[in-house]
């Protein structure tokens, strides 16, 4: 086998994982994001969009300011505007700092889009970079619908950023919409026909539209990519980006075949992609690949004895090597502070003092419910206690009466911009009599599009867990909610989605 080369891991998750529908993150959320993946040892975390909002500013800055080892990235559109707003986020990591910009090069995006010809998307990308390189040497170039690009013109493209100062160059399939032997030759192309391509790593940025994004990226490296942009759990618009723990994975797992290597710690993968779906209410599927529920469970009874024999004859990867651990501590309530936080950092969660012992309270509480607390039960109380936008609305004390010969009605009171407000009403079922009560008592005009419930653990003494989609003014919103009673937990997560619209603030959405 050859010498092992090293592949960079630039992060998204931040970035283009929060433009999947709902999966806006505050500025708090990002930073509990930003410090596990810098525990994970990514190279580059690509922490937003300093343009996009206010928001998103204020989050590029503080994660700059506040992580320090991997090189934290901001997006730019390929104008003065977006560059100097990047930087002037960016800055404050120094030379870790890192200006993306980008700007279509493909005939549908030039001709619909950005009505420019060829010369004129070449000359603005040159002059973006030429801007962003005088601010940092970091400067990375992207040509958006890199893979419905004509391939002589796309060479041409990056010769000319390379030319500008670019030292990184990123190749997306922005749609998903390549194959792997395609994608393999495309990178082949330009690594053979761009005479500066040694001056600049050459990176990828795969959507998984056709399911193919993992893949596509692995046959990149193997074409000579350097550098692949992904997400924790795949998150990101559409379909999703390549996911970072399926990508680094298969390089850790198929040595044999793929000589590379990436800088990532793998034990921190399972409490990453725990942590995302706990802030976000996106949840990973059973089925998949790493991270999901079944990934190392096996029921036939086949695998069973095999694995009980030889855990290699069915497992090619140990639960151990992403951090998950099959000897859990068992809590309970006569557990006390030093094993909960135990467990909890074990879970990925750094708390302060307070949230501690805000936590641990309501542990406690469940605890007395329930015989033994799983890490689900943790992962709910601190989304619940812990992880939560500013409250405008807030859930005081609720009453539901339901049953076969009843007409279900449901009495919420709620605290609406610090004044207490009440109301009673009926629904075709105790959710819906719930969901109306809030609706009349926040005066919300958001509209209803999914509604799930579901037991966090096993047995009748489960946490209920809720998840609620609304939307409104064309922007859409998850809201989360786990409590012992399923309609509280129904209600938790409907005032939470609500308070999410009430506090987010407005985002350009940014395709790449």
């Amino acid at each position: 086998m050859s010498k092992t080369k090293n592949i960079k891991i630039f992060d998204t998750t931040l970035r283009d994982g929060e433009q999947s529908p709902g999966a806006s993150m505050n500025i708090d959320e990002k930073l509990r994001i930003a410090h596990l993946l810098e525990k994970l040892n990514v190279d580059v975390i690509e922490a937003g969009f300093p343009i996009a909002s206010e928001g998103d500013f204020e989050a590029v800055k503080r994660v700059a300011k506040t992580i320090k080892g991997p090189q934290i990235a901001g997006l730019s559109r390929a104008s003065n505007m977006d560059i100097d707003r990047a930087w002037e986020a960016l800055k404050y990591a120094g030379e870790r700092g890192r200006i993306h910009t980008f700007i279509a090069t493909s005939d549908i995006h030039m001709k619909y889009k950005l009505k420019m010809s060829e010369a004129q998307v070449i000359e603005t990308a040159v002059k973006a970079v030429k801007r962003a390189a005088g601010y940092t040497p970091n400067v990375e170039f992207s040509a958006e619908d890199a893979v419905r690009t004509r391939l002589p013109f796309l060479a041409q493209v990056v010769e000319a950023v390379i030319a500008a100062g670019a030292r990184t160059v990123n190749i997306p399939d922005t749609v998903g919409y390549t194959i792997p032997s395609e994608y393999f030759n495309i990178i082949k192309y330009l690594k053979d026909n761009v005479p500066n391509i040694g001056q600049a790593i050459l990176s990828v940025h795969c959507h998984n539209d056709l399911g193919l994004s993992v893949a596509n990226s692995l046959a990149a490296i193997q074409a000579g990519a350097e550098q692949v942009e992904c997400t924790i759990n795949g998150i990101g618009e559409r379909a999703g980006n390549c996911s970072l723990e399926e990508v680094v994975m298969a390089l850790r797992t198929r040595q044999d075949i793929m000589p590379y290597t990436t800088n990532v710690v793998t034990e921190h993968i399972y409490a990453a992609s725990k942590l995302l779906s706990t802030i976000t209410g996106i949840v990973v599927q059973p089925n998949k690949a790493i991270v999901g529920a079944n990934a190392f469970a096996h029921e036939a009874g086949i695998h069973q004895h095999g694995v009980m024999m030889e855990k290699s004859t069915y497992e090619i990867m140990t639960p151990e090597s992403i951090g998950l651990n099959q000897n859990k501590l068992v809590l309970g309530k006569h557990s006390g502070r030093h094993a909960f936080l135990k467990r909890l950092e074990e879970l990925g969660y750094e708390l302060g003092k307070e949230d501690v012992e805000k936590a641990f309270v309501r542990f406690k509480t469940l605890a007395d419910q329930k015989k033994e607390i799983y890490d689900e039960d943790l992962d709910a109380i601190v989304a619940d206690e812990i992880i939560r936008v500013p409250e405008i609305y807030k859930l005081l004390q609720m009453n539901v009466s339901s049953g076969s010969f009843a007409t279900p009605s449901a009495t919420v009171e709620l605290e609406v911009d610090g004044k207490v407000k009440k109301t009673a009403q009926m629904g075709d079922g105790p959710v819906d009599a719930t969901f109306k009560a809030i609706k009349k008592l926040t005066g919300s005009q958001a509209r209803l599009l999914h509604f799930s419930v579901g037991a966090i653990t096993g047995g009748t003494d489960a946490q209920g867990e809720c998840t609620v989609r609304l939307e409104h003014d064309g922007r859409e919103v998850l809201g989360q909610g786990a409590h012992p009673d399923i309609i509280v937990a129904s209600a938790k997560a409907y005032i939470n989605a609500l308070n999410k619209i009430a506090t987010a603030p407005v985002r350009n959405e940014i395709h790449l």
